[in-house]
């Protein structure tokens, strides 16, 4: 499991610096990610991808479940309204299925349209010129990357995020 903690930091400088120091402590470059207001060119800095500035995440999940049991309940609803015995089950899988997919598909879109409610709080920084580092981080590290981050006295802890699962 990884926790997902949140930096502000003042320059492109400091950021590199702690990009670097995020290396030597064994955090890989994929799960280092570096934000800046539009147009900041972050040079060689890992950048956010769009699962990092958008919603993207959170309308998927979002979008399978409310897809799912829209189509669960259209299945039920033909069901009843065709009288079929014998397909019931294919039915209420196939209903189920593309409700589900077709909620992940429309959430997906409107989510990658959406900024990412979580940083909201940090917009105002990043337009100061402020630099936002995202660190995904192994539970057992945490406590380590964050006195380490302590040691910079311009860089403003942002927090963090639930655990999140291990794959990327």
């Amino acid at each position: 499991m990884r926790k997902r903690l949140y930096f502000l930091l003042p320059d492109l400088g400091e950021a590199s610096k702690t990009v670097d120091e995020l290396l030597l402590a064994r955090i890989d470059e994929k799960h280092i990610h570096v934000m800046a207001k539009q147009g900041v060119d972050l040079g060689d800095l890992p950048e956010a991808s769009i699962f990092q500035t958008s919603d993207i995440v959170h309308g998927v999940e979002t979008g399978i479940v409310i897809g799912g049991i829209t189509g669960l309940v259209a299945s039920i609803i033909a069901i009843t309204a065709l009288q079929v015995g014998s397909v019931m089950g294919l039915i209420v899988l196939g209903c189920t299925l593309f409700g589900a997919g077709f909620g992940v598909w429309t959430s997906a879109m409107i989510g990658s349209s959406t900024k990412n409610s979580r940083l909201k709080e940090f917009e105002l920084s990043m337009e100061e010129g402020k630099i936002l580092l995202i660190a995904d981080v192994p539970i057992d590290k945490v406590d380590d990357i964050n006195h380490k981050m302590q040691a910079h006295k311009e860089t403003i802890m942002g927090g963090s995020d639930p655990s999140i699962p291990v794959f990327p």
